[in-house]
């Protein structure tokens, strides 16, 4: 399924300056790898493919650090003692590892639909997991009912009377975007809520998401026309398995993004794959980038000389 959007006009806001120079103050921070790979040009008939490389960030397999320990550092109050999220892997991850760095407790919230590895990992950090049956949507809602005195709730995904620590997420990723130091005529980047996604259209011109066929909330949104929750089932882009987007994405989504298109296991897996065989470690989550342009490369306006960016998200 691809969606196509009209040309409208846009307005966002660019993340603070201090967001980067809070990232260049830590201690394991470097600028990711941004490979170019001729391989997939020559697949796809384009200029150029790089891949941004997010498989190891700020000593962690993906990319959600940059977002929730800016969040963390901006939100952060004295009387914090527990750091409390929901998580379908990486997000999970990363705000327990800033909690243990910080000498604060976390608690996270996680739909059984995880895989073991990923909730090991978690708890590796230090943190007390609350495993559900049921959804990620659910698992949030657990998280922000769990908020009491003393508990911080660091989400990614924003709701009506819960925007300000979403949108500091996004300003987060903006370093991503920040390093990328190529004049792309396409970037593409994965859609779970669709944080990443606004941050992409905040800082590049021409923006393609990528969501699975199974957790298409975006895409979904896109062709009603109006914000939607859809129902969703277990899918291997685990990061992705969203079922509603942020209420702070949605509108910047929909005025911004270029196209969107949703892409089922197999594709994901196999881009997955041909990364790997390329030595670029990326989970189906990251991708799904992949994936998605191989999906929607026939009905996009690239040439033979088009430059294209990849964000993979998440190593293997």
């Amino acid at each position: 399924m691809l969606y196509r959007a009209a040309a409208r006009s846009r307005r966002t806001t660019p993340a603070p300056a201090d967001v980067l120079a809070f990232h260049q103050s830590l201690a394991d921070y470097a600028p990711t790898p941004l490979h170019d790979v001729p391989a997939l040009a020559a697949e796809l008939g384009l200029g150029r493919v790089l891949v941004k490389d997010e498989s190891q960030r700020l000593g962690l397999p993906a990319f959600k650090a940059l977002g929730a320990w800016w969040a963390i550092h901006r939100a952060l109050q004295p009387d914090t003692e527990v750091l409390v999220t929901a998580t379908d892997g990486n997000h999970g991850r990363a705000v327990a590892r800033r909690a243990q760095l910080l000498g604060l407790r976390s608690h996270v919230f996680i739909p059984d639909v995880v895989s073991p590895r990923a909730i090991d990992a978690i708890r590796s950090e230090g943190a007390e997991v609350t495993v559900l049956s049921s959804s990620y949507d659910d698992a949030v809602l657990a998280a922000a009912d769990s908020i009491t005195p003393g508990r911080l709730l660091i989400q990614d995904s924003a709701w009506p009377g819960y925007e300000e620590i979403p949108q500091l997420i996004v300003d987060g990723y903006s370093t991503l975007f920040h390093e990328v130091d190529v004049a792309a005529d396409l970037v593409v980047v994965p859609m779970g809520v669709g944080s990443v996604a606004q941050a992409g259209v905040t800082h590049c011109a021409t923006v393609l998401g990528v969501e699975p066929s199974s957790a298409a909330c975006v895409t979904s949104s896109l062709l009603t026309g109006h914000l939607v929750t859809v129902e969703t089932s277990s899918t291997v882009m685990a990061g992705l398995n969203c079922g509603t987007p942020s209420s702070l994405a949605w509108p910047v989504l929909r005025d911004g993004l270029h196209a969107s298109v949703t892409v089922d296991d197999p594709e994901a897996l196999q881009a997955s794959e041909d990364l790997a065989a390329l030595g670029i470690s990326s989970g189906p989550s990251g991708a799904a980038t992949l994936a998605g342009l191989r999906a929607a490369r026939a009905e996009l306006d690239l040439t033979a000389d088009s430059t294209v960016v990849l964000i993979s998200t998440e190593g293997r």
